[in-house]
């Protein structure tokens, strides 16, 4: 049996006594996909935030590749370089052109040469499209092309796992085709990947394994995402469907 990249064993978290998620067991196999669905306010991107190291939790363990995540900064700084994380709002610096924002980290904190961080950052820049908007500045791109720079800044770390918080979430439909097709890219060449998504479209095309959340829990695991979308096995997952056309 393959060992997972990834462990997660009764995750607990907690706001102000509220619990968001309880009991989450998950493992993630080198180069599967998992999209994680289900209505807003049940846990998806606090998940992420958790397996990042951005929110602390309450109670079990995250482990990558069998090594368990610490609470020390050490550890979870070396940890979130290895689970890169893109969020919806991009998160670039507008005083950075592009190609700065993109060598920023790599430099600074993997102490990378700028020779070496530039040729690779110019590479994937040239995959996403944006090869010539190198020097532009945060504003003078559309809302699809930061995304896409928030996808290449947190690839040119090397993570092992990538975590996406719906990442078209901010995006005009016209701009959210380009962003799903680099990421179509990144799952055709083997990344790991754990996407929270409301594009029901997207996930059933992506997807190795669904992840259907309610409540801060993992309602319905399905590793036939076709199956899963023409008809759940649970009623819940059934209703919160129906609200989609896909």
């Amino acid at each position: 049996m393959e060992k997972a990249l990834l462990s997660v064993r009764n995750l607990h978290k907690e706001f102000d006594r509220n619990t968001i998620l309880k009991s989450i067991d998950l493992d993630v196999n080198k180069g599967e996909v998992i999209v994680i669905i289900g209505p807003s306010g049940c846990g998806k991107s606090t998940l992420l935030r958790c397996l990042n190291g951005l929110e602390e939790i309450q109670g079990g363990e995250i482990c990558l590749d069998g090594k368990r995540l610490q609470k020390n900064a050490k550890d979870i700084s070396s940890m979130r370089q290895k689970i890169g994380m893109v969020f919806q709002s991009y998160d670039l610096f507008p005083h950075k052109t592009i190609l700065e924002n993109i060598l920023l980290a790599p430099i600074k904190v993997q102490k990378r040469t700028r020779a070496e961080a530039e040729a690779e950052a110019l590479k994937f820049l040239e995959k996403v499209g944006l090869a010539d908007r190198k020097d532009d500045y945060p504003r003078q791109l559309s809302g699809g092309q930061k995304q896409r720079i928030a996808i290449v800044r947190a690839l040119i770390m090397h993570p092992v796992v990538l975590l996406l918080d719906e990442i078209t979430a901010a995006l005009d439909p016209e701009m959210v085709h380009e962003v799903l097709q680099v990421v179509l890219d990144l799952a055709k060449n083997g990344s790991t990947m754990l996407i929270v998504t409301h594009e029901m479209t997207f996930a059933k095309a992506i997807a190795d394994r669904v992840l259907f959340l309610e409540h801060g829990e993992i309602v319905e695991e399905s590793r036939d995402p076709k199956a899963f979308f023409e008809m759940p096995e649970t009623e819940r997952a059934r209703q919160f469907l129906k609200s989609f056309e896909y």
